[in-house]
């Protein structure tokens, strides 16, 4: 398929299958929903008849069971963005704080692995650059599923932790940064065109973690694209044509990123809009001493329980931030 226009019409009629699947999934959805109501409603209506007691406890699972339905639906109803129904590569950096920032990268990491897992979705790790003493200079990653990048977007920025630190032997109190890039996985964007002149591909020896993961190869990949100064690496596949096909991909993910972002600060700029748009700004506050708080400092909604979030539970930021956006 080497005509351009053939393989231009080829992505468009994909993204058009794709985008009909999702509408048509969420038409199901609401169908179901609506269903299950009909239904609890008529179950309400002959219990009050009875009078039978003994039937509240099952309508009351079956209230929670649609109202976790209906949230779940109003959600993708919040994810109609043009790349929100793609997989999401994230990348997380850690900042200025030595072993203590690449501690919270890993922790920040362990996070994400959680809500994959709570979720559904599947977490495929790509690259680490370990710290001196404890956690990772660098993490990158993808997790896969529906809406994953839609879900995950709004975690793009600077993440905050305050807490003692189990480096420190007078046990102060310390603050760590670490920011966090998210970018939609795209297999095929006709608006991103890649010169051969324009990258530099470098190979490396992997520093994977031990059995299948070690290489005795130069297999690492490291593209660097010269234009715009992007770096991506993947070091994790089996072998380095698939470490390489998997960099590309991730290079066309970060420039497409950058392009939404320049698109939506246009946007902004257009309609006046106020509020500004800081991609690499502190979005999150995680406290752990002297008390218990995350915070997010766009939509202001914040819970004491840190350990349900580092668990993995951060569905009532994605939602919040969702609402915050639309």
């Amino acid at each position: 398929m080497s005509d351009p226009s053939v393989y231009a019409e080829v992505s468009i009629l994909q993204q058009l299958g794709k985008t009909q699947k999702m509408l048509t999934d969420k038409l199901d959805e609401y169908n179901n929903a609506k269903s299950k109501l009909k239904s609890l409603t008529d179950y309400i209506n002959i219990a009050e008849l009875e009078d039978d007691v003994a039937l509240i406890g099952d309508i009351d699972n079956e209230l929670s069971t649609l109202e976790r339905s209906i949230r779940s639906l109003y959600l993708k109803t919040l994810l109609n963005g043009e790349y929100d129904n793609n997989n999401a590569i994230i990348k997380i950096h850690s900042g200025a704080g030595g072993t203590e920032s690449c501690d919270w990268v890993e922790m920040l990491y362990r996070m994400y692995q959680n809500f994959a897992n709570k979720y559904g979705f599947k977490l495929k790790l790509y690259d680490t650059l370990d710290g001196d003493g404890a956690g990772y200079k660098s993490v990158t990653f993808s997790i896969s599923g529906e809406y994953a990048y839609g879900y995950l977007k709004g975690e793009m920025g600077v993440h905050r932790l305050v807490r003692i630190s189990p480096f420190d032997a007078n046990k102060r109190r310390h603050t760590s940064f670490a920011s966090v890039e998210v970018m939609p996985e795209i297999e095929n964007n006709i608006n991103i065109v890649i010169n051969p002149e324009d990258i530099r591909v470098d190979t490396y020896r992997s520093s994977g973690a031990g059995g299948q993961h070690v290489n005795t190869t130069d297999s690492a990949i490291r593209i660097t694209h010269l234009p715009t100064n992007i770096v991506v690496t993947c070091q994790n596949e089996r072998s380095q044509i698939q470490n390489k096909e998997t960099a590309m991909r991730m290079l066309v993910s970060k420039l497409t990123q950058l392009q939404i972002q320049e698109n939506m600060e246009k946007a902004n700029r257009l309609k006046g809009e106020a509020k500004k748009i800081e991609w690499g700004s502190q979005i999150r506050s995680y406290v752990f001493c002297p008390y218990t708080l995350v915070k997010d400092l766009r939509t202001d909604y914040e819970t004491s329980d840190i350990e349900s979030v580092m668990s993995g539970e951060i569905m009532n930021f994605v939602e919040q931030y969702l609402i915050y956006i639309r």
